[in-house]
């Protein structure tokens, strides 16, 4: 029987952005489908106002998560960084082939960090965090006049005399008609994606978390505990063990 090792894997900084970016998009997936039924939910304006603000502060933490996620992965553990949580590098095609060919054939190889399907799995996920965090910063823009660009799109919209920074949703007597027109027609690729994106993002994390739990039945371990303690057990030998 292969002895059992502990490794420690998943740094504190990783693991606040898991968690946190996981209570993110729950409030976020929840509030969206709201705002997104808001009309057969017979939610007033005022009502849908505060809901895109709700929606809007969540999606906040959710990008100011990101970005330390993208910055800790030049200064966090070793597998927490670029090297290890993104396809590419030397020997990686091959990496990717023998981990596949024996997990098909049921000789799974386990990785203290993310082995070769996994980082191709959180190159995706976090393309897909990114394009949700940046469109949904400009619609908060555009639909609520809110920071990094509402103020930009506010200058942009308000009626002659109406000084940009007294601008709220709603209030078309308060817009340039022409310019808003304008920036709508703007806006609606950015909706677009935003919104596919978001169904997109959902159907990878699904897959991420079937992902998580073929990999603990197949290879053992314990993938799950280990995003909340750090420690990952694994029986023998890892493939990358001895990696620097």
């Amino acid at each position: 029987m292969s002895e059992l090792k502990i490794h420690a894997v998943w740094d504190a900084g990783t693991r606040w952005f898991h968690w946190i970016n996981v209570l993110c998009i729950i409030g976020l997936a929840g509030v969206g489908t709201v705002i997104l039924n808001a009309g057969a939910l017979g939610v007033t304006d005022a009502g849908k106002v505060s809901l895109k603000t709700l929606h809007t502060w969540i999606g906040y933490a959710f990008a100011a998560n990101l970005l330390w996620r993208l910055v800790w992965a030049w200064c966090g553990n070793r597998y927490a960084r670029w090297r290890a949580i993104l396809p590419g590098g030397s020997g990686y095609p091959g990496a990717l082939r023998a981990y596949l060919a024996a997990l098909i054939g049921g000789r799974p190889e386990p990785y203290v960090g993310h082995n070769p399907a996994g980082r191709l799995a959180v190159a995706v996920l976090l393309l897909l965090l990114a394009v949700q965090a940046l469109t949904g910063l400009v619609l908060a823009g555009t639909d609520l006049f809110m920071p990094p660009f509402g103020g930009w799109i506010a200058q942009w919209v308000a009626a002659p005399g109406v000084p940009p920074a007294t601008l709220v949703p709603y209030a078309p007597e308060m817009y340039d008609k022409i310019a808003y027109e304008s920036m709508r027609a703007l806006r609606k690729p950015v909706v677009t994606t935003h919104y596919y994106n978001f169904f997109i993002l959902i159907a990878v994390i699904v897959l991420h978390v079937a992902g998580v739990v073929v990999t603990e039945l197949r290879e053992g371990g314990n993938l799950v505990s280990a995003m909340l303690t750090g420690r990952k057990i694994i029986a023998g030998r890892a493939v990358d063990e001895d990696r620097p």
